[in-house]
C-alpha cells in the first residue's frame, strides 16, 4: 500500500524550486515519480494548493514542552516529540547541555530506547568540553577538560548520528581529542570557544566542519582580530548555525551571514525546556533559567538557549533577509541534515529517503506560512 500526495507543489532541494506533481511513498520511503500505476488500496492525500515540503531538521535543541533532554523520561520525550511535530519538525538531534557523566549516560540510554516511530536521529553533545570563558548558561561545575576517553565512551553508546561541540582550542597540539571524536564517526563543531583566527583555520583543516550558534559564545568579530567568526564566514566548507529569533543576532547580521554563507547557513532553535510553556522558572545545563516574555535568561542575565521553534525561525529568516520560502526551508531541512551527515536519509524529498513530509500553506509572505499536516515515515503524525 502506498501513500500518494496528489497535485501539490513538491519542493525540489537540488535547485530550490517547486514542481507540480504527485509525491509517492511506500513503506516509509519516497518512490520515484510515476513509478507504478495507482491501486484502489493507495492512500491519497489531496495536496492541491499546498506546498509539499521535506520535514524540518533541528540539529541543536535542548528541549521544549517542559522537558530537557538531559533529564527527560519516556513521558517527557513523548511530549517533546508531539511538540516538534506540531511545528513541522520530523527529525531532531537531541542536544545535551553540560551535565555530569552520570546525567549524560542516563540521557543517552533513555533516548536510545525510543522505537522506530521516534524522530530522534542521534545525539548532539553540546557541553562539558567548553571554554569556561565562553560557557554562557552552562554551569561551571558541569564543565570538564577535553577528555578523549570520556567523550568517545559517550559517542559509542549513541544510536544514530553523532555530533560534538567543543572548544577545540583547548585540545593538545596533536589534536588528541578531535582525532578520537572524528574516529568515532562523529561530526564536529567548534563552539563556546575563544579560538583565534589562525587556530580556527587549523581546526577546520583538521576536520571540524561546523560552528555552533555563530556569533554567540565566542569573541566578537573585530576589524583588527577576525577570530573564529571571520574564519567561519570566509570558509566555503564550514556550516554556520544561526539562532534567528531576533534576540541572539541582529537582523542585519543575519543578512550579512546569508550573503557570505549561502547553502552552508543552518537554522537552529537552541530551544530550552520552557519553549511552548508559560513564563516561569526552568533549567538548562545545571543553571536555573527565568523565562519572561519569550526570553530565557540565567539569574545573572545571560541568555540561556531560546524559546524559538524552527518554523518560526524560517519565518524570521524570510522576514529579516527577504529570502524566499525555497531558500529559507533549505536552511532548516537539507543544510542541517548535511551538517550532521544525515543527508542520505532526510532533508529532501528524493527517492529512497524517509517519507517525512510537511504540507504547507503559504502565499509567499512569512506571516502566511502555516503547517497544515505533518507525516513521519509516510504516516500522519500531526494535523492542524
Amino acid at each position: 500500500m502506498r501513500t500518494i500526495f496528489k497535485d501539490g507543489w513538491v519542493y525540489r532541494a537540488a535547485d530550490r524550486s517547486f514542481q507540480k506533481q504527485d509525491l509517492i511513498c511506500e513503506n516509509g520511503r519516497i518512490l520515484p515519480a510515476g513509478c507504478a500505476d495507482s491501486s484502489p488500496e493507495d492512500i491519497v492525500i489531496r495536496a492541491s494548493g499546498l506546498y509539499v515540503m521535506p520535514g524540518l531538521v533541528d540539529v541543536h535543541t535542548h528541549g521544549c514542552a517542559g522537558s530537557d533532554f538531559v533529564y527527560a523520561d519516556a513521558g517527557g520525550l513523548a511530549r517533546m516529540q508531539t511538540f516538534y511535530l506540531s511545528h513541522g519538525v520530523t527529525s531532531v538531534m537531541p542536544t545535551l547541555a553540560s551535565g555530569t557523566p552520570e546525567e549524560w549516560g542516563r540521557a543517552v540510554t533513555e533516548i536510545g530506547k525510543a522505537g522506530e516511530g521516534s524522530i530522534w536521529r542521534g545525539i548532539h553533545f553540546e557541553g562539558r568540553y567548553l571554554n569556561p570563558a565562553k560557557r554562557g548558561a552552562h554551569a561551571p561545575d558541569r564543565l570538564s577538560a577535553l577528555n578523549a576517553g570520556e567523550a568517545t565512551g559517550f559517542l559509542q553508546q549513541v544510536r544514530g548520528a553523532k555530533h560534538m561541540t567543543a572548544a577545540l582550542e583547548l585540545d593538545d597540539p596533536e589534536h588528541t581529542f578531535l582525532t578520537a571524536v572524528l574516529n568515532s564517526g562523529a561530526t564536529v563543531s567548534l563552539g563556546h570557544t575563544m579560538a583565534d583566527y589562525a587556530t580556527a583555520e587549523k581546526l577546520f583543516d583538521c576536520g571540524v566542519t561546523a560552528v555552533t550558534h555563530l556569533f554567540n559564545a565566542m569573541p566578537s568579530l573585530h576589524h583588527r582580530s577576525g577570530g573564529v567568526v571571520a574564519a567561519a564566514l570566509t570558509r566555503k566548507d564550514v556550516f554556520c548555525e544561526l539562532i534567528v529569533d531576533g534576540l541572539h543576532i541582529a537582523p542585519e547580521v543575519v543578512r550579512l551571514t546569508r550573503e557570505l554563507k549561502g547553502s552552508k547557513l543552518v537554522l537552529i532553535t537552541d530551544s530550552m525546556e520552557g519553549t511552548g510553556c508559560p513564563d516561569g522558572e526552568y533549567r538548562i545545563a545545571g543553571e536555573k533559567v527565568i523565562m519572561r516574555d519569550g526570553e530565557a535568561r540565567t539569574e545573572d542575565g545571560a541568555l540561556a538557549g531560546s524559546t524559538l521553534t524552527l518554523d518560526l525561525a524560517v519565518r524570521n529568516y524570510m522576514r529579516f533577509t527577504g529570502a524566499s520560502l525555497e531558500e529559507a526551508w533549505y536552511s532548516a531541512s537539507l543544510a542541517p541534515a548535511q551538517e550532521v551527515g544525515l543527508e542520505s536519509i532526510i532533508g529532501s524529498l528524493e527517492p529512497g529517503k524517509r517519507a517525512d513530509v510537511v504540507l504547507l500553506s503559504c502565499d509567499g509572505t512569512p506571516e502566511s506560512l502555516v503547517c497544515e499536516a505533518v507525516y513521519s515515515g509516510g504516516r500522519q503524525a500531526w494535523a492542524r
